[in-house]
């Protein structure tokens, strides 16, 4: 079998091509980094000034939790952002400040905070009962739903992303009666221990870039994972020739969103379908992140390659614990006789299916569609500010998903994003917050254009990018 592998369409993506978004500069200049770091500390200080309730709150919760916040990744020095309301696009923090929210949950809050229709459903499902721990007609109804709209045979649900993953281990390990996974180095797939190894691993244990060695920093049996860098079918290949006969499945979001937003190379998807394919080894989609907010039906078939196995969490469940597994009638069929048995007191409750309903509901063609169309205005006009003052950075997009990386070259790969600017990233993070708009901390993340999103609220953000880049300039 030969695999293309072919990295020539690396930097071609039109800038309207139909999947994906990815402007690169013609021209740039340096930065000054003595001038980042100045525009830095007068921003920190600013921040500490302007949010004397959150600091004073996240000093008082740390007594009872640890760091003062319910996940660590809400944790920033010297203090996160505390919120107490929300609404469509906007939230309100503790110090009174309107914020344009761009975090959205990840994608959890794709139809925005409060969405009426969700609200009404869940209002609904509050006066008949909120858990049954019994079958009801709603997860039935729900089941037939996304199966219908992600291509799906059967489906079972979760709480999150994380159990959702660990199951569609669990499965593709149960089925194929293999153990050892494959994953993409740098990627992150939650809280299951298998699939923590070479998370943004430190390069100096991570190995040579094009075979990077697993990074393990829990108790994980040694030979059970194999990291492969993304965008790579020739690593993948050898890792397969060498130890397909152990290898349950390949774990990777078709569409990394930790690291910005790195996009496929042209045909790669299709290689790793067929390498898999070729080594009877399941392909698993995590599609957490990525899910309605790549479209209606999910990154799989907006890219046009569909695998064994999807996970879905965050957008499908209007801002309710939701998550789900399914794919391949043979493989779920592992739930079925007790292959792989699934448990969960909380799955499938009337009050998650019933917001997952209500999105259903409103997360037509159209509506995503016209949150796109949002996405990819926000996008143009970064775009200008870029080509402007030559910044060293570019614009990318997946769906209603955006970002700006600060390097002039494509992302492809985790050693790739480890060469970005982060100084820089950390400044146009901290520029937006103090100026009202909040964007994910982890200086990698995208900003999310929910349905309650307008080209108004957008502006605020390319408003403040512009200052941004004036001061750079200055």
């Amino acid at each position: 079998m030969t695999i293309d592998t072919s990295i020539a369409n690396v930097v071609t993506w039109p800038a309207h091509d139909p999947s994906t978004w990815r402007t690169l500069p013609e021209s740039y200049a340096p930065l000054d980094h003595d001038r980042v770091a100045s525009l830095l500390a007068q921003e920190w200080d600013r921040y500490v000034a302007n949010t004397p309730e959150s600091g004073a709150l996240s000093t008082r919760s740390r007594r009872t939790l640890p760091l003062g916040v319910p996940s660590s990744f809400q944790y920033w020095d010297p203090h996160p952002v505390s919120v107490v309301s929300a609404s469509g696009a906007w939230l309100t923090d503790v110090d009174g400040r309107r914020l344009l929210d761009l975090s959205m949950g990840f994608g959890a809050m794709l139809v925005g905070h409060l969405n009426p229709v969700v609200v009404a459903a869940v209002q609904q499902a509050l006066q008949t009962g909120t858990l049954f721990v019994t079958p009801a007609p709603s997860a039935s109804e729900m089941a037939d739903r996304f199966c219908q709209r992600f291509d799906l045979d059967q489906v079972r649900f979760a709480n999150s992303g994380t159990e959702a993953d660990m199951y569609a281990v669990r499965a593709a390990r149960a089925f194929t009666g293999r153990k050892a996974i494959i994953k993409i180095e740098g990627g992150y797939h939650g809280g299951y221990d298998a699939l923590l190894v070479s998370v943004k691993p430190d390069l100096d244990e991570a190995g040579p870039e094009d075979a990077p060695v697993p990074v393990v920093p829990f108790e994980v049996e040694a030979g059970t994972v194999y990291p492969v860098p993304y965008n790579d079918l020739v690593r993948l290949a050898q890792i397969l020739d060498q130890h397909g006969r152990d290898i349950a499945a390949i774990v990777m979001e078709p569409v990394p969103e930790n690291m910005g937003i790195v996009l496929p190379d042209a045909g790669y998807l299709a290689g790793v379908r067929e390498l898999c394919d070729a080594h009877g080894v399941l392909l698993v989609f995590d599609e957490v992140k990525t899910g309605l907010t790549a479209g209606y039906g999910g990154a799989a078939q907006r890219l046009g390659v569909k695998p064994d196995l999807v996970t879905l969490a965050k957008s499908i469940g209007g801002g309710l614990p939701l998550a789900a597994f399914g794919g391949r009638a043979d493989v779920m069929a592992t739930v079925v006789d007790g292959r792989m048995p699934h448990f969960g007191t909380y799955n499938g409750n009337p009050l998650v299916m019933a917001a997952a309903a209500a999105v259903d509901e409103v997360c037509t063609r159209q509506a995503l569609a016209a949150a796109e169309e949002v996405n990819d205005k926000a996008l143009e006009d970064a775009d200008a500010i870029i080509r402007e003052y030559q910044l060293p950075a570019h614009t990318v997009g997946f769906g209603v998903k955006g970002a700006i990386t600060w390097s002039p070259v494509p992302v492809r790969t985790y050693r790739d994003y480890k060469r970005t600017d982060f100084g820089a990233a950390e400044l146009s993070w901290l520029w937006g917050v103090n100026r009202g708009v909040l964007t994910p901390p982890g200086l990698d993340e995208q900003w999310l254009v929910s349905l309650a999103h307008t080209d108004a609220d957008m502006a605020v953000l390319t408003e403040e990018f512009a200052d941004l880049a004036k001061a750079l300039r200055s």
